[in-house]
């Protein structure tokens, strides 16, 4: 039943010293001000950071080969290898873990080397299998990306970055079936490709332009040579087993010893993100203990006053107890006082707080920033409310155990 000449006593007891209650109010505030904006501040770097390998496979791997740092099988160490069409096949068949698995080509660099009547620019150019899009995906905002039927008949066309659109075509023009030269040669474009990440593999993608990988071999006369391989695992399968495994299939064709760790060159893209991902779980905890101590601060200083609050109520604690008031009316009593404290100056932390995110979201929104719309959600904010409640209780509950404590005989002959 809503007691209401108990909640008008609580206000009294809160507005009867205004400074007192602000000053007392203010630590919690502060507290959980701090801990939204941290929290808030947390999230918009993780989807900061998801949004910068957006469309990137976190579980891959990048092999391409290196000189030998060991002699083996009679060949003396500083041999350089190369790649070659059949390892693709080999990797695949041997290496049944492997998802995806693309050789790429680099080459046909150079100043203005890519031209369309009289607009040029220099652009790099990679010889990739679809299965490339897999790994490293381009959205595409004209046409399509490069397939099966492009590789087996050594189609000469052609995707184009962003970047290399804008420079040589007239705004908005569709450019499928235009062609353009690469150093020379004519290419017919099929498609243009928007980088979903900020990851570039062997340049800039919106300043590429990609070929089929037979296509490029053909053209620029490169072979049978790979530069380099793209490779992703299954899932559930770490991306080290298929890293050792490459290593020992090459390894062995090539001859290669088991012992040298240099010939290989690569890196493991799902180290890094693990390192990343273990970055953010370290800084998501370090933000609730900095702001929960800060709230576990605010309540201390709530506690210390509602001490002097009951030691400033002992007569009137006092007269309670002779009238018939029990312990638990008086526990109650200064548990509300102390929730309400809390909860009030709480709330209006967490209300300020949601509004200074929601002012800095819609500014970092009208740019590429690497923070990303920093909130917090739902579940976080009753979280906190839910903490605000025991953090009341925990400062009420010590100056309501002084409270019971007080004997009504002492208390009323206090002056």
């Amino acid at each position: 039943m809503f007691d209401l000449d108990r909640w008008q006593e609580i206000w009294f007891t809160i507005t009867h010293n205004k400074s007192r209650s602000v000053l007392t109010a203010f630590g919690v505030f502060w507290g959980m001000f701090m801990l939204v904006v941290m929290v808030g501040a947390g999230v918009a770097l993780q989807r900061g950071m998801s949004a910068n390998i957006q469309g990137f496979a976190t579980n891959s791997c990048f092999i391409w080969t290196q000189e030998t740092s060991v002699p083996y099988k009679g060949f003396k160490k500083g041999r350089a290898w190369n790649m070659q069409n059949d390892d693709i096949a080999l990797l695949i068949n041997n290496i049944p873990e492997i998802q995806y698995l693309a050789p790429v080509l680099f080459g046909g660099g150079g100043s203005n080397n890519v031209t369309r009547n009289d607009k040029s620019g220099s652009y790099s150019v990679k010889g990739n299998y679809p299965s490339y899009n897999d790994i490293d995906e381009s959205k595409m905002t004209y046409g399509r990306y490069i397939n099966d039927i492009d590789i087996a008949g050594k189609r000469k066309v052609c995707v184009i970055g962003e970047r290399v659109y804008q420079v040589l075509f007239p705004k908005d023009e569709n450019p499928i079936g235009k062609n353009i030269q690469v150093n020379g040669i004519y290419f017919q474009v099929i498609g243009v490709g928007r980088h979903t990440s900020d990851i570039n593999i062997g340049g800039n993608a919106e300043e590429s332009v990609v070929l089929p990988f037979s296509t490029m071999q053909q053209a620029f006369h490169q072979g049978n040579i790979v530069h380099f391989m793209a490779v992703t695992a299954k899932p559930g399968i770490k991306v080290k087993v298929i890293e050792d495994k490459i290593h020992a299939v090459l390894g062995a064709k090539h001859n290669i010893s088991p012992d040298d760790k240099k010939a290989i060159g690569g890196f493991n893209m799902e180290d890094i993100f693990n390192i990343f991902l273990y970055l953010g779980i370290g800084i998501a905890i370090l933000i609730w203990f900095v702001g929960l101590g800060t709230l576990f601060a605010g309540a201390i200083g709530v506690s210390n006053i509602m001490l002097v609050t009951v030691r400033e109520r002992t007569k009137e604690i006092g007269i309670r107890r002779a009238l018939g008031a029990t312990p638990r009316i008086i526990i109650t009593q200064i548990l509300s006082e102390s929730i309400i404290l809390t909860l009030i100056a709480g709330v209006l932390g967490l209300m300020f707080g949601v509004g200074l995110l929601s002012v800095v979201g819609m500014a970092l929104s009208s740019g590429d920033q690497f923070f990303k719309d920093p909130q917090i959600s739902f579940t976080v904010a009753v979280a906190a409310l839910f903490i605000l409640l025991i953090i009341g209780t925990f400062a009420g509950f010590i100056p309501a155990s002084r409270a019971i404590n007080i004997k009504p005989i002492e208390a009323i002959r206090e002056e």
